[in-house]
């Protein structure tokens, strides 16, 4: 049996701590920073946590589609022919307003299944 403390979950439960939270806002954020390869940090916290057991399928979408939309550029980027020293001077504005938009929406998602999970 798992006890929980206030302010903490279980394993099992479907609401994302604030930790991951923090994460999926700060990757928006360090993405719009000129930060896109440390952005992969917070990106792959959110994506372990919505993959853990019980959570929500909505969530494992949303961070699935950021990490997508993460993975792209960076292997292109790496892959590819190019001289950008850094995967932020490589990524055009589209790609970085495209990444940063994922990353929002799927703040916003983990937001609201906190939110939701909270007032039940």
């Amino acid at each position: 049996m798992t006890t929980t403390t206030p302010g903490t979950t279980s394993p099992n439960s479907p609401r994302p701590s604030k930790s991951v939270l923090v994460a999926a806002w700060a990757a928006p954020v360090m993405v719009i920073g000129k930060f896109g390869l440390l952005s992969g940090i917070p990106i792959a916290v959110v994506l372990v946590a919505s993959l853990r057991k019980g959570r929500s399928k909505a969530l494992r979408w949303w961070s699935g589609a950021l990490t997508l939309a993460y993975a792209t550029p960076l292997t292109m980027w790496l892959a590819g022919p190019s001289q950008a020293p850094s995967l932020s001077k490589y990524m055009d504005t589209t790609t970085t307003a495209a990444l940063a938009a994922a990353g929002v929406a799927t703040a916003i998602a983990h937001q609201v299944v906190r939110r939701r999970s909270t007032h039940k």
